[in-house]
């Protein structure tokens, strides 16, 4: 079994069994933040996770979506289709813009092989790549044992080039702290033309750390995430290999 295996299992064992509502807080509008030190989770391994899938309504055919005006065509043979282009074409990246305590600033993303340390500054670890958010979907593990030293993480999703945009999509980034309920944000609203999406920020306030729903879209990428936040980094256009594609 590997490291990451092991964070999985035990995390999923504790938190993904049963559907009881006091196991998850949503973060919404009306409820946007949450103390995760005033939780008592404000240790251990916090495991980061986005999936997603498409909206039922750009992948029902034709034939399915005239059903509903005219009942009648529902009895007619449906022609059977393989997968369209915007069913395939779906590649959500989860990213986190991170500032420690030292002033040390960055980014771990999938994108340029920025995958962080989990042991080590940042405390952020990237665990890769996944085109179709299936499964697991992409998940980034922060270590807060090491809590002290960080000052502030934004967590957010970008969409990649010739893609689909954020509202032809279903997304949801779960965060599952080392103990207690796990958070959910969802990225629902639409936004047909956003590229990037500020998620949720975690913050280190005089020792209490606060999660807090951003759910803001933006044109661009991860350099209009920066100036909106005030990173200070200098980007660089990143480009997917035919292998990571």
């Amino acid at each position: 079994m590997s490291f990451w295996d092991g964070l999985w299992r035990g995390r999923s064992n504790q938190f993904d069994s049963g559907s009881a509502a006091t196991n998850s807080i949503e973060l919404t509008k009306r409820h946007q933040a949450v103390s995760l030190t005033k939780q008592g989770a404000a240790n251990g391994n916090l495991r980061i996770n986005l999936s997603w899938r498409m909206r039922t309504s750009d992948i029902a055919s034709p034939q399915r979506r005239n059903s509903l005006r005219h009942p009648l065509s529902m009895f007619k043979p449906e022609v059977v289709q393989a997968h369209t282009q915007s069913m395939v074409d779906v590649d959500l990246d989860l990213g986190c813009l991170y500032e420690l305590t030292d002033g040390s600033k960055g980014v771990v993303q999938p994108l340029g092989e920025f995958l962080g340390d989990f042991n080590g500054p940042p405390y952020v670890k990237s665990t890769g790549d996944d085109r179709f958010g299936s499964g697991s979907g992409e998940t980034m593990y922060v270590n807060l044992d090491h809590r002290e030293s960080i000052k502030r993480l934004l967590v957010f999703v970008y969409i990649y080039d010739q893609t689909p945009a954020f509202d032809r999509t279903h997304a949801i980034v779960t965060l599952y702290p080392s103990s207690g309920p796990r958070i959910e944000i969802g990225l629902d609203e639409r936004a047909p033309q956003a590229r990037s999406c500020a998620v949720v920020l975690l913050e280190n306030n005089k020792g209490d750390l606060v999660v807090r729903r951003e759910v803001k879209f933006v044109y661009g990428f991860q350099a209009e995430l920066d100036r909106l936040y005030g990173w200070g980094l200098q980007w660089g256009r990143g480009y997917k290999s035919k292998a990571d594609r």
